[in-house]
């Protein structure tokens, strides 16, 4: 491993970003003992400094770093704790062994509490109303209410059978919420790539001699299945999207005042309300269709349709895009809270782009190429 990657990764997991093969990346890594000395040089260097508060409260960070690595008990391998409790009392050390060093002189050094992105689960609600938690790690058989099943899932995505004698449409939803994304794959082979704060319905089963429906709020990236014979509709809030088979994108939010639709391979047309031949929009590869709350009218526009995919592999791109629509973005991806007191900064126009980087490095970045002043109060992070 690169000595950049292997920074990264520390980085990822100090700041809680890690994923578990990243992890359980870093665990491999730190058996080599020249990397263990790569591994403390690097905390005492960038990381013990972020507790030189003007209160430095000994126990509290003991308690906190512990906690978090307590909660990586449920997430790896029995026989890995004891290493990750041994690389946190490095930490912990570094951290008290600095302190004082820091302290000297707070006017040199100011720092803000520390930022841990909230952690929520994914729900999947079943027809009848029961719900059930869906743990991105485990993998098994998917059963519905009578014990039968219906599907399994591998990791981060659900595979649902194709059941050819269903003949009762019963409705599973998916909920994702901020921090987190997932995908699933329909009965009929359709993969949909489900982002932060989204929630789709849809039929366990698909039926014979019906059209397929699935009901979106958020945003997800579409692989629909080819099937002549039976249209795949998305119903938005604000717009319909039927396909035959197609790849495109939905971005419908509640609190986005538009819903776009971007269309990446194949044809899609787009309606609201009724389906009716005055009110039929068709997109091509390579353009997005977009209508604003309230309004009838649906717009067309050329896009790169790379800039509107990029969050399916964890990155995130902004092009034109004003501040207060960047920080919305940030709070679904990491599951965070923003307070912009900056109404005018609100405003401005940037194009910024990241490669899966923890919020601490986003908020580095804006700052030293920006000069935008934030700080981090209650665990949310306050645009000055």
């Amino acid at each position: 491993m690169k000595k950049k990657q292997s920074k990264r990764l520390i980085v990822k997991f100090i700041t809680n970003q890690a994923s578990q093969e990243e992890r359980e990346l870093l665990t491999k890594w730190l058996e080599d003992t020249d990397n263990q000395k790569v591994f403390k040089d690097f905390v005492k260097t960038n990381y013990a400094i972020d507790y030189a508060m003007n209160t430095f409260d000994t126990a509290k960070a003991k308690k906190k770093l512990l906690r978090r690595i307590g909660q990586d008990n449920s997430i790896f391998y029995r026989q890995r704790i004891k290493m990750y409790f041994k690389y946190a009392a490095i930490i912990i050390g570094l951290a008290v062994s600095t302190i004082y060093f820091y302290q000297k002189d707070t006017a040199l050094y100011q720092k803000d509490n520390l930022l841990v992105p909230k952690e929520e689960m994914i729900i999947l609600q079943s027809d009848n109303g029961s719900t059930q938690i869906i743990n991105p790690l485990n993998s098994g058989n998917f059963t519905d209410k009578t014990g039968k099943i219906i599907g399994k899932q591998d990791k981060s995505k659900i595979i649902y059978s194709d059941d050819k004698s269903t003949q009762t449409l019963v409705y599973n939803t998916l909920k994702i919420p901020y921090g987190k994304r997932f995908e699933i794959e329909l009965s009929d082979g359709t993969i949909v790539h489900m982002n932060s704060g989204t929630t789709l319905r849809y039929p366990v089963a698909f039926l014979k001699n019906q059209s397929r429906k699935v009901f979106l709020t958020g945003e997800a990236f579409f692989e629909v299945a080819k099937d002549k014979d039976h249209p795949f509709t998305v119903n938005t809030q604000e717009l319909s999207v039927e396909v035959l088979g197609t790849k495109f994108n939905a971005s419908s939010y509640t609190d986005d005042v538009t819903t776009d639709i971007v269309l990446v391979e194949g044809k899609v047309g787009l309606y609201k309300g009724k389906k009716a031949s005055d009110n039929w929009v068709k997109l091509t590869p390579g353009l997005k269709g977009s209508t604003t709350k309230g309004q009838q009218n649906i717009t067309t526009e050329k896009v790169n349709t790379d800039i509107y995919t990029a969050w399916i592999k964890g990155s995130l791109v902004f092009k034109n895009m004003p501040f207060d629509a960047i920080i919305k973005k940030l709070e679904r991806h990491y599951n965070v809270t923003f307070i912009n007191k900056n109404k005018t900064l609100g405003k401005e126009i940037f194009n910024a782009s990241f490669d899966q980087e923890p919020i601490a490095a986003v908020l580095k970045y804006f700052s030293d190429s920006y000069n935008i002043d934030y700080k981090i109060i209650d665990n949310k992070i306050i645009i000055k």
